[in-house]
């Protein structure tokens, strides 16, 4: 029977068990954002660690594979979520993850709208330039719809271009209190 990955090893502390429920925490978590849960628990231990962690420290306490842990770093790494660390004398890598909470919420938004939304809207754009005849029942339909996607598309692209820039205080104190 395979053991159960991903989970960090015996957490004997009240600290270590909460870390540990922490990073189990974010990685099912980031299976329902669309992450893989690896690359979620990575970020999570992380975001928790008062240091920066080797490759080899990744892979001992999330008891992962070397290829799986390199491939995580690697795609952290380019979400801008993680950062190499310089150790003069060192052979390693050391990772540190970005903590402030709002400079993290830049970096997946970012990456998602390249991702998701950026390719959307080239598509539909491709799809409106369609031509038809506007006298067609069906055509006017799906143009319609496309337009109103569009329009969409354009509002949300604006909203988190804005987020992306939004200054600290104007997030905590105007952005949640619309959530608060």
């Amino acid at each position: 029977m395979p053991q159960e990955i991903n989970r960090p090893s015996n957490p004997t502390t009240p600290l270590a068990e909460a870390r540990a429920q922490f990073i189990h925490l974010w990685g099912v978590s980031g299976t329902n954002w669309g992450v893989s849960k690896t690359l979620a628990q990575v970020h999570a231990l992380l975001l928790v660690s008062p240091a920066a962690l080797s490759t080899e420290d990744i892979m001992e306490q999330l008891t992962i594979s070397r290829g799986n842990a390199s491939m995580t770093v690697r795609e952290l790494l380019d979400w801008g979520l993680v950062y190499k660390e310089l150790r003069p004398g060192e052979r390693r890598e050391y990772f540190v993850a970005e903590k402030d909470m709002l400079q993290v919420t830049r970096c997946i938004i970012r990456a998602r709208k390249r991702r998701e939304l950026d390719q959307m809207k080239r598509s539909l754009d491709q799809l409106a330039a369609l031509p038809g005849d506007p006298a067609d029942a069906e055509y006017r339909a799906f143009h319609a719809t496309l337009t109103e996607i569009q329009q969409l598309a354009t509002v949300s692209d604006k909203l988190l271009t804005r987020l992306m820039q939004a200054e600290k205080s104007w997030f905590w104190n105007t952005f949640l209190k619309l959530f608060m």
